[in-house]
């Protein structure tokens, strides 16, 4: 609870830091606010997870919370790092920018740590709100603009899907509490009223909204697009890690032993989402509006997690998060400084920079590498452990046709590689500030050591 409450408190903080001009103070402090609810996340780790619920079982703060808290936390430390000088161009009150997304952030703890359903849409409206003014926090650019009013409009719709649901579960249940509901499903094995059901898939289609799953992806290509690189980052990481541990806290808590109901409906939607994502991406001539399409392929991955669900699926989904993560901080760090060199995010404008910028093409390679699920990177641990899960349950058509996109998506990666190391371009060597070689190489570092030897985090979860 103390890592909530330091990040409500933290971008307050921040606000009178801007308001009296001290703007060189904001990222120091922001960073040391963060690794202090760090810490405090780590601490409410314990070895037999005999955590209870807390402010009349409204949060649970146990292993599960403090794992996803701290990868979110640590993800979001990463790309603030490369934020340096990054919003100072946009505009000169660069205090609320650091404040909205501390709010985000803590939205996305009680995202991570709800027991109560209430909570899980007062988390995802902290935020989702928030996320709307930074879609659209360049005020001048139209395609900034453009990206915040969708979103905005497509949040909405999803969310009056999720309030829906969420009152019909409590109709038929009499409660929001997770384990009441939970009880309340083994009490009525055959005595389910149809407005539960209804419920229950009311909730996957504004949860499917919230990590951009198809076929209510419709929003994610335009709206990562026209954001702000630094703010599509941390969508596209931060954001869709909180989401599916609140799509699996759920499921797993409470729908676990209607999973004959509801199972084959997110299977079709796993299905089409990698189809998507994978086949759209293939024909996109922009990085970034590639990495917005590829997102929409790992959601697929991670709802595998969701699809077997089992004693399994919470490391699944934090494996695959983690890496998916890491591997992603280092393809928006690595498109910020081709952008400002450039003004341009086509594939050409990657071309020839293994020979002007080695150390970035060759992180940026990893990256590749990761998201792609090639061997000795995070990313293949990562769909190693989905693909476990479902073969558990028995879904080789499944991890087949997973497989089938994986090779896909090896296409549009590999042109990033392919334009780098094998493509001639007259261009000048980017500059690379310190802090971007400081979090590139450490993000490199760990899809690395998580895939060479993923023991390592195993381990330690």
């Amino acid at each position: 609870m103390n890592t909530l409450i330091i990040l409500s408190i933290l971008p307050i903080l921040l606000l009178y830091l801007g308001l009296y001009k001290a703007k060189n103070a904001l990222l120091p402090v922001t960073v040391v606010g963060l690794l202090l609810a760090l810490g405090f996340a780590l601490g409410e780790w314990t070895k037999t997870d005999t955590a209870t619920p807390i402010y009349h079982g409204m949060m649970l703060f146990n292993n599960f919370s403090v794992a996803f808290s701290a990868i979110t936390i640590i993800s979001t430390i990463l790309i603030l790092l490369l934020s340096k000088e990054y919003f100072e161009k946009i505009s000169v009150h660069v205090a609320e920018y650091y404040a909205i997304i501390l709010f985000s952030l803590a939205g996305i703890i009680v995202m991570v740590s709800y027991n109560n359903l209430t909570m899980l849409f007062i988390g995802i409206e902290i935020m989702s709100v928030s996320l709307y003014i930074l879609a659209g926090i360049k005020k001048n650019d139209f395609a900034s603009n453009e990206a915040s009013l969708k979103y905005f409009l497509m949040g909405a719709f999803s969310t009056g899907f999720l309030l829906f649901g969420i009152t019909l579960i409590y109709g038929a249940s009499g409660s929001f509490n997770l384990q009441a509901i939970r009880d309340w499903v083994l009490t009525h094995p055959k005595g389910i009223d149809p407005l539960f059901y209804t419920g229950i898939m009311l909730i996957i289609v504004g949860l499917c909204f919230k990590v951009g799953a198809a076929p209510f992806h419709f929003w994610t290509p335009d709206v990562y697009e026209g954001s702000p690189t630094l703010i599509t980052a941390f969508m596209s990481t931060v954001v869709k890690v909180a989401g599916f541990a609140a799509f699996l806290r759920l499921f797993a808590e409470c729908f676990a032993p209607l999973a004959d109901f509801w199972m084959p409906a997110l299977l079709i939607i796993t299905i089409v989402t990698l189809f998507i994502g994978n086949i759209t991406a293939l024909y996109q001539q922009s990085f970034k509006r590639m990495l917005a399409f590829s997102s929409i392929s790992h959601a697929g991955y991670l709802l595998f997690a969701i699809v077997a669900l089992g004693v399994g699926s919470a490391n699944a989904v934090f494996m695959y998060s983690t890496a998916y993560s890491v591997a992603s901080i280092i393809a928006f760090g690595a498109l910020i400084l081709v952008q400002q060199q450039s003004g341009s995010d086509n594939f050409d404008t990657f071309n020839g920079l293994a020979k002007k910028n080695p150390f970035l093409a060759f992180v940026l390679t990893v990256s590749m590498l990761s998201l792609a699920g090639i061997p000795l990177t995070a990313g293949f641990i990562g769909k190693f452990f989905v693909f476990s899960g479902a073969l558990s349950k028995y879904h080789t058509t499944l991890v087949i046709l997973a497989v089938i996109n994986a090779i896909i998506s090896i296409f549009y990666y590999f042109r990033v590689i392919i334009a780098m190391y094998f493509r001639d371009s007259e261009r000048e060597e980017l500059t690379v500030p310190g802090y971007f070689n400081f979090v590139l190489g450490l993000a490199a570092l760990i899809t690395i050591v998580v895939g060479v030897c993923p023991g390592f985090i195993a381990n330690l979860i």
